[in-house]
C-alpha cells in the first residue's frame, strides 16, 4: 500500500498537542484489615497501661450444710503497658510546580499529601500488626509500639525452634512449615477454652489460598452458576465457632492472626495531624503524623498459627 504522495504526517508534525489522560493509575494496596477493624481510645502519655483479669479456676465441689465460709483471695489485676510511636510521612513541592496547570490535579502539594496519608496509615498497619518490640527509646533512639504477635502467648502455634514471651517482646521466629487444617484447629480449640470469641483470622497471600484449599467441605471447588466457579474460603466455620478470612498485604505472611476486634484499640496520643514546615526556600512542605501505639487489651482472646511456608 503506497503514501499518498507529500502527505504531511503526524513524524513531521511539530505543534500537534499532547493528549494526557485526566486520570491518574494507582494499584498499589492500600487496605489496612486490622487497622480499620479494631476500636480507638484517647491517651495522655506516650507510655499508657490497661488492665487485665482472669477469674478463679472453676470448681465442682459442693459445701456442707451449715459450712463456715473458708475466705477466699481477692483475684488481683494485672497491669500491662505499651508505648506510642510517631510515624509520618511528608511532601515538598516548588512553588512553579505548584503555580502551573497538572493533569489530572487541582494541586500538585494535595495530591502529593494524598498519597501521603494512604502510606502513613499502611506504614501503621504494619506497625500494629507485625512482631515489632516494644521499645521505650530515648533521646537518640524512636519509641516503638509493641505489635500484636509481640503479645502472643496463650493461644499459638510455633514451628521448632519458635517462642514468644509475650508483653510487647518480639517472638522468635522458629522453622516454617505449611498451613494445615489442623494446625489452625488447635489453635481455635485453645482459644475456646480460654474464653475467646472467634472472628477473624488476618492471611498473607499464600496463605490465604492455603485456606481456600482445605479439604473440610466436600469439595474445594464449588459451581455457582455456568459462568462462575467459587474456589475461594471467605468464612471458615469452625467447631468453635465462624471465622471470616481476610487477605492482607501489611500482616506478615508467615504468620496466621487470629484476632477478636472488641480486645485491641489503636491508642492515639496524636491523631492523624497535617502541619507546615518553615519555608527555607521556594517551595512548601506539609507534614501528616501521627502517633499511636497498640493496646491489646487482653492477648488470649487472640491467637497466631505462626512460622507458616509463604
Amino acid at each position: 500500500m503506497a503514501k499518498v504522495g507529500n502527505a504531511f504526517d503526524t513524524y513531521s508534525a511539530t505543534a500537534n498537542r499532547e493528549d494526557l489522560s485526566d486520570v491518574i493509575y494507582n494499584i498499589d494496596p492500600t487496605a489496612t484489615p486490622f487497622l480499620s477493624m479494631i476500636g480507638t481510645r484517647n491517651i495522655s502519655n506516650v507510655v499508657f497501661d490497661w488492665q487485665t483479669e482472669s477469674l478463679p479456676s472453676p470448681t465442682g465441689n459442693g459445701q456442707l450444710e451449715g459450712n463456715e465460709i473458708t475466705r477466699a483471695a481477692a483475684t488481683a489485676s494485672a497491669r500491662v503497658s505499651n508505648v506510642a510511636m510517631i510515624q509520618s510521612r511528608d511532601a515538598t513541592v516548588s512553588g512553579s510546580q505548584e503555580a502551573s496547570n497538572a493533569a489530572a490535579k487541582k494541586s500538585e502539594l494535595a495530591h502529593q499529601m494524598a498519597i501521603s496519608a494512604k502510606a502513613l496509615k499502611r506504614d501503621m498497619e504494619q506497625a500494629l500488626c507485625q512482631k515489632g518490640a516494644k521499645t521505650t527509646g530515648n533521646a537518640t533512639t524512636a519509641r516503638v509500639t509493641g505489635g500484636l504477635e509481640s503479645w502472643l502467648t496463650s493461644n499459638v502455634s510455633r514451628g521448632t525452634g519458635g517462642s514468644g514471651a509475650g508483653a510487647g517482646a518480639a517472638p522468635t521466629d522458629g522453622t516454617q512449615r505449611n498451613l494445615t487444617e489442623t494446625l489452625l484447629k488447635g489453635v481455635l480449640e485453645s482459644m475456646f477454652t480460654n474464653g475467646a470469641d472467634l472472628d477473624t483470622a488476618i492471611a498473607g497471600p499464600v496463605n490465604k489460598g492455603k485456606i481456600s484449599g482445605f479439604t473440610g467441605r466436600s469439595s474445594a471447588r464449588q459451581m455457582i452458576d455456568s459462568q462462575t466457579v467459587e474456589a475461594a474460603v471467605s468464612v471458615y466455620s469452625s467447631d468453635f465457632g465462624e471465622l471470616k478470612i481476610i487477605p492482607s498485604n501489611r500482616s506478615r505472611d508467615r504468620s496466621l492472626l487470629l484476632v477478636d476486634p472488641e480486645f485491641a484499640k489503636v491508642s492515639y496520643l496524636r491523631n492523624f495531624e497535617t502541619f507546615d514546615l518553615a519555608k527555607v526556600g521556594d517551595a512548601d512542605t506539609k507534614v501528616i503524623l501521627s502517633e499511636f501505639g497498640l493496646e491489646v487489651s487482653n492477648e488470649a482472646a487472640h491467637g497466631v498459627v505462626a512460622d507458616l511456608t509463604t
